[in-house]
């Protein structure tokens, strides 16, 4: 079973992509408090969404929105300047957005995860897509 469940704040605005073949994808990361005290640290995980869930995300969400993201590792090897890499990524199945957009931009109020997005986003789901289909 391969199965990620991450909550945090986004570090930057959705990047949304298109396909080849019209397929669209986001990709941002999250960053996830770990530790306590001391030791508090982050933990900043690349998050990579398909389809009308990645429209969704790009047209509602911002950098410091605070986020549950469902989904599976990937692990993905690359080549850059030579030298093989490796990176592994969230990919996201169900994105629940915890805030709203006027709690982040200096607003009091919160909403609760199931009316905070407007959208019933689990019902969005996601497929495997072949690597050369993915832009970067």
């Amino acid at each position: 079973m391969n199965k990620v469940i991450i909550v945090g704040r986004l570090t930057r605005d959705p990047e949304v992509r298109y396909t080849q073949t019209g397929k669209a994808v986001a990709s941002f990361s999250v960053a996830v408090d770990t530790g306590y005290g001391e030791n508090k640290r982050a933990d900043f995980i690349p998050v990579v969404v398909w389809d009308k869930l990645a429209e969704v995300c790009g047209n509602n969400l911002t950098k410091g929105r605070r986020v549950l993201v469902e989904g599976r590792l990937q692990i993905r090897d690359y080549e850059k300047d030579g030298q093989k890499r490796r990176a592994a990524d969230v990919v996201a199945q169900n994105i629940e957005f915890l805030d709203t957009k006027q709690a982040v931009s200096g607003g009091s109020t919160t909403a609760s995860p199931a009316k905070s997005s407007g959208y019933d986003v689990s019902s969005f789901g996601t497929e495997v897509f072949p690597e050369e289909e993915i832009p970067f």
